[in-house]
């Protein structure tokens, strides 16, 4: 089945759901933004939310990757919770973070969830029981 989204009429279909609040048409993104100009930016890998896989939308036009994600608030449980390097609970640990504090979100995969401590702290993995959406 071919699931791409074909002719004017595509271009004003949701290309992105937030758990059924709010959706992104693809016409709400500038094209002039998702364009890469020059060869991808080298970053600081702890505080810019960026993978081989996957970045940030703000992060689009300076990196070269397959896919950008819109971050999805979510809070840190009481308690608090560790930020590991990796997706693993023996890695390094990056920070221990407070319950209540922001984290960002980008993707979730086997039980972690990885993004970014607010806007611009640093970025790891936390388990997704450490988590509640905002």
């Amino acid at each position: 089945m071919d699931n791409l989204i074909e002719g004017l009429r595509g271009a004003k279909r949701a290309v992105f759901q937030f758990q059924g609040r709010e959706t992104l048409p693809a016409s709400a993104i500038p094209t002039e933004q998702l364009r890469l100009s020059g060869p991808s930016e080298k970053l600081d890998a702890p505080h810019w939310p960026v993978r081989g896989d996957l970045a940030h939308i703000r992060l689009a036009g300076r990196v070269f990757v397959p896919h950008y994600a819109v971050p999805m608030a979510h809070r840190v449980l009481d308690g608090g919770a560790d930020l590991m390097v990796k997706p693993d609970p023996s890695a390094d640990l990056r920070e221990t973070l407070p319950g209540g504090a922001l984290f960002n979100v980008l993707d979730m995969a086997g039980g972690w969830a990885w993004g970014q401590v607010g806007a611009d702290g640093f970025v790891g993995y936390l388990p997704l029981g450490a988590i509640v959406p905002a």
